[in-house]
């Protein structure tokens, strides 16, 4: 079944704004405005210490690069436009602002400076995640952005050139006796959300069988599409622990009362996605490494609280973080 763009768009507006709702409690200290992100890089707020989603613009000042450029293939650079398929969901990764039309976040940002560098117009489409791989290879779409992971899996069949490093996590409710998780036995017999045709799924599927071998109940895979209800699943008790992004999950737990990030789980390289054997990955590694050159790269890290996540160079599918 499918969902219109404008379901869609409220539905993920809904999402963050059950987020940011549930914490305006906790916001009511004073923080900085995420605007005062300086010409020398200087840090704005952490993504998740504020209410509002920041709208600094750090992406403007960027100037085409003429050697990233003609690393273009001829019949892009005659076009001068890509086609980009962008998964949108809460941030810091992207979402939609208050009027439910624009979109906004690190891998908005990232595509937009990218793009600038290169000399190419976006044209943006929003898709939902588990759709955008698919629609790669087909050629639907140049290149995708959704927070997608580095996986040996997906480097068969797709080529990522990188920007930063997120990873898996866990996050629970505060009264949850889960402790650290080290191993993923440590699940068992509990009930955990997650995105639907995500990295975190496709874990938690392969190593599920792992319970019966250790004699213990399996634990039950619960995957959603729509973000919202994958918090309203942990609030309410239908979901035992969540496992997503590790930005993802520290923003989200920063807005939501009773809930806590319990830890990273396994870190993973994120690119920008493209079909197998693209020709245009040089060019888009080109740009990365021009903004990490120009300082872009960490003015955006700033913007949305990510500096943990910083690379020192991109990469063009490189192998699996073990």
């Amino acid at each position: 079944m499918s969902r219109s763009p404008s379901l869609s768009r409220s539905r993920n507006f809904a999402a963050f704004a059950l987020i940011t709702a549930a914490a305006l409690g906790l916001t009511a200290c004073g923080s900085p405005d995420p605007a005062d992100v300086g010409a020398a890089g200087n840090a704005a707020p952490a993504a998740g210490q504020g209410a509002k989603i920041p709208t600094t613009d750090v992406v403007s000042g960027v100037r085409k690069d003429e050697a990233a450029a003609a690393l273009l293939p001829e019949s892009v650079r005659a076009a001068g436009s890509l086609t980009l398929a962008t998964s949108v969901g809460t941030p810091p990764g992207a979402t939609y602002l208050e009027d439910g039309r624009t979109v906004a976040g690190q891998d908005i940002d990232f595509a937009d400076a990218v793009a600038k560098v290169l000399g190419l117009r976006l044209k943006r489409e929003v898709a939902s995640f588990e759709a955008i791989l698919p629609a790669l290879d087909s050629g639907k779409y140049d290149v995708g952005t959704g927070n997608f992971g580095v996986t040996d899996e997906r480097r068969r069949t797709i080529d990522f050139v990188t920007y930063i490093n997120d990873g898996q996590g866990f996050a629970v409710r505060k009264d949850s006796k889960l402790a650290h998780v080290t191993d993923l036995t440590q699940l068992c017999g509990l009930n955990v959300a997650t995105g639907a045709g995500t990295t975190f799924e496709a874990t938690l599927e392969k190593n599920r069988p792992k319970c019966a071998q250790a004699g213990r109940k399996p634990y039950a895979v619960q995957t959603y599409s729509d973000q919202g209800a994958l918090w309203i699943s942990l609030q309410q008790g239908r979901s035992d622990v969540v496992m997503s992004t590790i930005n993802g999950l520290r923003y989200a737990v920063d807005r939501q009362p009773g809930l806590t990030f319990l830890n990273e789980f396994h870190r993973l390289d994120v690119g920008f996605a493209f079909k197998k054997n693209t020709p245009l990955a040089p060019a888009f590694q080109a740009a990365v490494n021009r903004l990490k050159k120009d300082g872009t790269y960490d003015r955006i890290l700033a913007k949305w609280g990510t500096t943990g996540s910083g690379i020192e160079q991109s990469r063009i599918s490189p192998p699996e973080h073990k």
